[in-house]
């Protein structure tokens, strides 16, 4: 049921102003955009593989690797789950989300005292 001069849900998300392709006005990324990304992955993480076999920076390895890591989930985040493309409100229910998830699992670890290895 419509009000005064308002389209019912339905009507809204069906209708042809709210396609895939004038949904932000932003244009999406071509194949060729993805596959570019996918290049700079695999490039991404064959410096990864490189750099655990380099013995002299095994002091920085993880840190290294925590960085590289943190490069590809924002590519990924932001191309291939169109992050970068969408509104706002969509990328801050994201980092919101993975910024709860980070302060969880923080607050765990410093609840059961892990402080860089294991224990038996």
């Amino acid at each position: 049921m419509a009000y005064k001069g308002r389209s019912s849900i339905g009507e809204r998300f069906m209708s042809p102003s709210n396609s895939e392709t004038d949904h932000t006005g932003v244009a999406h990324p071509t194949p060729l955009t993805y596959v570019k990304i996918a290049v700079i992955l695999a490039v991404i993480t064959a410096i990864e593989v490189a750099l655990f076999y380099i013995p002299s920076i095994a002091d920085i390895l993880v840190p290294l690797f925590i960085v590289l890591s943190l490069v590809k989930f924002a590519l990924v985040a932001m191309y291939y789950m169109h992050l970068k493309f969408d509104e706002r409100i969509f990328s801050a229910l994201f980092v919101g989300g993975l910024l709860l998830a980070t302060c969880v699992i923080a607050a765990l670890l410093v609840l059961f005292g892990v402080s860089g290895g294991f224990t038996k």
